[in-house]
């Protein structure tokens, strides 16, 4: 099912790859527009151009391009990093207050 989307323009519905999907696929079996079009209140022209894209884009969607994993692999990499950053401090931080605890305790 579609996820609706307010603007302040006016309403505007932005709806789930999925959905897209499926109403493309749809729309390639029975070739009618307008009871798809109907039946899940979405235009005939956003529902030609669906499917316009699932054509154009079809081989594609089963591709994975080397750049797409290595920006993905890179963000991964970012998020780790930022995340060791993290503990780094809250280490360093630990390690001055049990330095800072220890010598208020000695005599």
């Amino acid at each position: 099912m579609p996820y609706k989307r307010k603007t302040g323009l006016g309403k505007r519905r932005a709806y789930a790859p999925q959905f897209k999907f499926d109403r493309s696929i749809e729309a390639v079996k029975t070739n009618n527009y307008s009871e798809i079009s109907r039946k899940y209140d979405v235009s005939v022209n956003l529902i030609s151009n669906w499917k316009d894209r699932l054509f154009k884009q079809g081989a594609g969607i089963f591709e994975t391009s080397p750049d797409q994993e290595r920006n993905e692999l890179k963000i991964k990499i970012a998020k780790l990093e930022q995340m060791l950053g993290k503990k780094e401090v809250e280490l360093n931080l630990l390690k001055n207050f049990s330095d800072f605890y220890e010598s208020r305790n000695t005599p």
